[in-house]
Parts: C-alpha cells; structure tokens; sequence
C-alpha cells in the first residue's frame, strides 16, 4: 500500500458486512441534490442523518432487519475534517470509532485520512479496497464511488475481479460508467450490483417522492 492506513496495524476483527465511503464523492453528491431539490421544492433542506444513510444503503446493499454487524469504513482527504451535508459529520470526533446500533444490526465507524504527500486520493481509497476484498471475513461489501470517473472506475473494477466469488458486491454511485473504458455491464465473472446513491442521501435528507411529484404536478 503507498500509504500505512493502520488497518493492519492492530488485529482488526472485520464484520461480514463493510460499507466503503469515498467522503468526497459522497459529499459532492449530496451538495447538488441538495441544490437540485432546494430549487425544485422552494424550500432550504437541512443535513441529512448519517445513521439514516447508513441504513438505507445497507438495505440496498441487501442486507436485512437482523442481528448484523456491519463496518463503515470513510475514506476522506486529511485536510477535509467532516462531512458537509450529513450529521453527525465530524471525522475523528463523531464518527471514527462510533457505532450505533438499530434494526437492521450494529454499524461500527472508521475514518482514515489520505495525505496529498504520500498518495494520490483516488489511489488511497483503491487501496483501502484491496485491503478490504482480501478479507476472508467479508462477505457483503458496499461500495461508494465514483463510477463516473473512467481512471477510477477501472481501477476498482479490477481490484473486485480479484475478489472471491463468495463475496456480494454492490456499487452505489449517481450513474453506471457508460464509456469504452468503463462499460456498465458490470464486471466479467462476479455478482456486481449497481444502485443509485441518490435514493440513500435523499431518504437521508428528508426528500420524499410524494412531495417531488406534488410540485411536477
């Protein structure tokens, strides 16, 4: 790895079930809902609940209402210190080494920073997601990135080609990569799902279908 995430440091026990965030993609996605909406419903929408997010995306994920341990692992620049649109939202305050706990099971929280000195960003969160598919542990991983991006997208395709078939796999992101580099007929040989990412930060947000199809109407 180009740079020690300190995962590997300490005998980490890891849960079947791991949500893996690039925080800034997220939160760019989540600015320009919020703009998008804001305009459409004439309202001012507020920071959205990360443990609503976090459970809408675990259910998209295709875990259920149970007993689950479930790991969400944010990736974020060093410089950035939280999360801009959900609460709570602070890195190493609110979030790293937090958990709660619901319906759908316990969500426990890391946050590892990436430091412009020793790595390329995108390169670091590629990084945590080999780590992370390495794991014999895993056996649901969610991912949240950016499928749009071609670089980046093909990195991570190839990184879950090497996963274990046993593995369920989801990406969430706002569109399946549609150029020659980055097909959206998912990868050869694994079970790949793809969701919208939108539908999780909207539930998150507070934005309800009925009150969008009120205002088209």
């Amino acid at each position: 790895m180009h740079q020690d995430m300190k995962m590997n440091q300490h005998e980490t026990k890891w849960s079947a079930n791991v949500i893996l965030v690039d925080a800034d993609y997220l939160d760019n996605v989540a600015r320009n809902l919020i703009e998008r909406f804001e305009r459409l419903l004439g309202r001012q929408i507020a920071k959205g609940s990360m443990t609503v997010w976090a459970d809408c995306v675990a259910l998209d994920g295709g875990l259920r209402p149970g007993d689950n341990q479930i790991q969400v692992v944010i990736i974020h620049p060093k410089e950035k210190r939280g999360l801009n649109h959900l609460d709570p939202s602070d890195f190493a305050e609110h979030l790293s080494g937090k958990a709660f706990k619901d319906n759908i099971g316990e969500f426990v929280f890391d946050c590892y920073p990436a430091e412009k000195e020793f790595v390329d960003y995108d390169d670091f969160f590629v990084d945590a997601l080999q780590l992370i598919t390495a794991q014999k542990e895993v056996k649901r991983l969610m991912v949240v990135t950016h499928a749009e991006n071609a670089l980046l997208y093909n990195k991570v395709r190839e990184v879950l080609n090497g996963a274990d078939d046993e593995k369920t796999i989801t990406i969430f992101s706002m569109q399946p990569a549609t150029d020659e580099e980055s097909p959206s007929d998912g990868m050869q040989g694994k079970k790949i799902r793809q969701e919208i990412l939108g539908y999780s930060l909207m539930a998150a947000l507070g934005i309800k279908a009925e009150e969008i199809e009120n205002k088209i109407e």
